[in-house]
């Protein structure tokens, strides 16, 4: 049967995106001509701020100071978590060595890049817990130097924690730039710190697009836009949890997708009841943007069964997925698409954003049909190698000259041809790519 929409979005996460495209080109080509005094008129203009850039270690030592204890040891629980998984991921790297052919040997080898740039959003929330998940990462991968741009506020400077946090995560720098103007002087190797190989972080539709811009000089995470859950439920899930964990993700921001998914109408229309009052209960601007979010992007599908349900997801290979539905092992083994899946209402989003381990800079905007979320393989480039004996290359030079013929390419042809008149210099072959 047709999957039946109980609430339909009017709009999309792209449908009223501003294009920023020019702006933030513009941003970009100034402060790589104008160098570190271009981007601290930005940092002037956009963050009112006029102090210091690279923060010292005196600064950082003092910033630590203000965080309370019982947040310091918050921190360190969920950078633990994060570093442990990290490090069992990198365990699932192996470099391979595999005799291709008696005497001819190929292998492949990862190695980290030199340079990553973290950026931490700390403008409308303090994101201390994108500092964990991206500075982590990148530190287990063995990253040789990892830089933190976060944006400062006027006369203040960045959050203390999110200073606290960048340190004991293991930076080597931290910035106190935002927007364009960070994520341009990572990428340029301004400050003193080295060009970046590679950038990774969520920020706004500014900070993505300079990300989207640069992408190919250096390396990005992904092309990142407004967060979005999707949450399948069945009969036996919690309504009043149901509504919570939508509500919990709609307050990213106006234009953050929220979707449930279920086989159950009376679950559905419960949770169309309950969610107003949650919203309602919100603190002053995560009760706007939850709102906006529900009236404007939010989704309540049912459908005709629990296959019917994972293929609608699959369809929406939303960033953050969530299962509060019985028989977990059949969940988890039939789908596909997602940035990151909760299994059971005895976990939530919210845990992988900040605490529990996995990492949080995940896929949007369906980008999870193609690719995972940040993790140490995003710092690592696997090469690969080969070696091999005379002997082990004839066949292979052989092969090599004919497909290249075959082809038109005659350079790569010779480059065989003059191997094998060495190595075999009193046999005859046949080199031609059809047949006599």
């Amino acid at each position: 049967m047709a999957i039946t929409y109980l609430k339909k979005a009017p709009k999309t996460s792209s449908s009223d995106a501003p294009d920023v495209r020019d702006t933030v080109q513009n941003i970009l080509d100034d402060i790589e001509n104008g160098g570190e005094d271009a981007a601290r008129k930005y940092a002037a203009q956009f963050d009112k701020y006029d102090g210091n850039i690279r923060l010292t270690a005196d600064e950082i030592e003092a910033a630590s100071a203000k965080v309370p204890q019982k947040l310091k040891d918050d921190i360190r629980f969920a950078h633990d978590n994060v570093r442990r998984f990290a490090e069992k991921q990198m365990e699932s790297i192996q470099d391979v060595e595999y005799e291709i052919l008696p005497g001819f040997m190929a292998g492949q080898k990862s190695i980290p890049c030199q340079s990553a740039g973290c950026y931490v959003p700390g403008g409308r929330y303090s994101h201390v817990a994108s500092a964990i998940m991206t500075v982590t990462t990148a530190k287990v991968a063995g990253v040789a130097n990892i830089s933190v741009c976060s944006p400062p506020r006027p006369d203040v400077g960045i959050n203390p924690a999110i200073i606290y946090t960048s340190q004991i995560c293991g930076a080597d720098n931290i910035f106190a730039l935002g927007g364009v103007q960070g994520v341009a002087s990572m990428a340029f190797g301004l400050f003193g710190q080295p060009e970046a190989d590679i950038i990774v972080g969520p920020g706004n539709q500014f900070v993505a697009e300079a990300k989207r811009i640069l992408f190919g000089r250096v390396g990005i995470d992904m092309f990142a836009g407004p967060t979005d859950s999707l949450i399948l439920a069945d009969k036996s899930a919690d309504p009043e949890i149901v509504a919570s964990d939508l509500v919990g993700q709609a307050e990213h921001g106006y234009n953050s997708p929220v979707w449930l998914v279920t086989d159950d109408q009376a679950l559905a229309e419960k949770v169309l009841e309950i969610v107003p009052g949650v919203i309602a209960d919100l603190p002053g601007l995560n009760r706007e943007n939850a709102e906006a979010a529900w009236r404007d992007y939010a989704e309540v599908v049912v459908c005709a069964d629990r296959e019917e349900m994972a293929a609608t997801s699959d369809k929406y290979a939303p960033e953050h997925l969530t299962v509060q539905a019985e028989d977990l092992p059949w969940w988890l083994d039939r789908l596909e698409c997602y940035g990151s899946l909760f299994l059971g209402e005895e976990t939530t989003v919210a845990y992988g954003d900040k605490a529990s381990g996995t990492n949080h800079v995940l896929p949007t905007s369906g980008a999870a049909k193609y690719t995972g979320g940040l993790s140490v393989h995003k710092y690592l480039k696997i090469v690969t190698w080969q070696q091999a004996t005379r002997e082990a290359s004839k066949p292979v030079a052989l092969a090599t000259a004919r497909i290249s013929r075959l082809e038109g390419m005659e350079g790569h042809a010779r480059t065989a041809d003059i191997r094998l008149r060495k190595y075999f210099p009193t046999e005859n072959f046949d080199l031609s790519a059809v047949e006599d």
